[in-house]
């Protein structure tokens, strides 16, 4: 007996198309060969999971198997269509009836179909036993997409951003994709034919990536913009000072005004992430004055004069 799709899913038959994704994504993770390789039983799952996912996925395809089970692709394929004159309006019970399941009229004459129940039926209609459908011409099922496979790429800030060629592997095949620049976590990129084959001789799935973007130990993205928490001394913060920063296009200089302190933000225009119409963001530098871990004591003396001839009201109104 064939198994029934939405428990392979693990869901009920009147699961919505939400409940549906999320319930094969889940197996889909669990089971994917990447993460158990050399498991079979795993592969199998995860076969078997994206099988079902594929018809409950699609609207047509789900009503056909609501309505008849694991022999829809049949009746798919036989180019019956749900509703068409001179199906629906078969009485099934007279097909399939006691003592009347004979075709051509009358009680068992020389010349007659025998029909042993529904599924002999379908085999008529469709070709089966003989492979001839009416007018002894031969009838084939029309070539068929095969899955689509999913799954998630991680890839660096950097080619996020940029944009550039990746590699990875999967089920031991390397394949190289070029990342279009700007892309972020969630996009999808598909790669045409590169899924599943088909079971009849027709064009193979797609292979659709799911995109994960690492984090970056120092740059963050908001959006089109970046950020870039910059640290810099006592000395740069008081006194102003030029410092190189790495971007998206190179290296710019910028200027760190005089009497700068922690949190103040900075921006940079045009440095962010570059947009599909040629636009770019901004990168915004957030300065973090770093204190050094120790002073001598000539040091000490130098700032207890610098805190005294500067005073500066910092907690006034810090209240509770």
């Amino acid at each position: 007996m064939a198994e029934d799709l939405y428990q392979t899913l693990g869901v009920g038959r009147d699961a919505s198309k939400d409940e549906i994704k999320k319930a094969h994504r889940k197996l889909a993770l669990k089971f994917h060969p990447d993460k158990n390789p050399d498991d079979k039983v795993a592969s199998e799952k995860f076969k078997r999971a994206q099988e079902a996912y594929d018809v409950l996925s699609d609207d047509e395809k789900r009503a056909a198997y609501d309505r008849y089970g694991a022999d829809f692709e049949k009746i798919r394929s036989s180019g019956y269509q749900p509703g068409t004159e001179g199906f629906d309006g078969l009485d099934l019970d007279q097909i399939f009836g006691g003592g009347r399941g004979t075709r051509g009229g009358g009680g068992g004459g020389g010349g007659q179909t025998q029909f042993d129940g529904f599924s002999d039926f379908f085999e008529q209609m469709m070709g089966g036993g003989s492979g001839r459908a009416a007018g002894g011409r031969q009838r084939q099922a029309p070539p068929q997409k095969g899955g689509n496979v999913r799954h998630e790429l991680e890839i660096p800030l950097q080619t996020a951003v940029l944009g550039g060629k990746t590699e990875f592997y999967l089920n031991d095949e390397k394949i190289s994709v070029n990342i279009p620049a700007g892309v972020e976590t969630s996009s999808k990129i598909r790669l045409r034919e590169r899924g599943q084959p088909s079971p009849n001789g027709g064009p193979n799935g797609d292979l659709i990536l799911l995109i994960k973007v690492s984090d970056h130990p120092y740059f963050r993205r908001n959006g089109r913009n970046l950020e870039l928490n910059l640290p810099i001394s006592i000395g740069e913060a008081v006194l102003g000072s030029k410092i190189d920063i790495p971007t998206p296009s190179g290296t710019v200089a910028l200027t760190i005004p005089a009497h700068s302190s922690s949190g103040r933000r900075l921006r940079l225009k045009g440095q962010g992430v570059k947009q599909r119409d040629g636009s770019s963001g901004d990168l915004y530098v957030v300065l973090q004055i770093e204190v050094p871990k120790e002073t001598d004591e000539e040091s000490k003396k130098l700032i207890e004069q610098f805190e005294t001839r500067n005073p500066v009201t910092l907690r006034g109104g810090l209240l509770f």
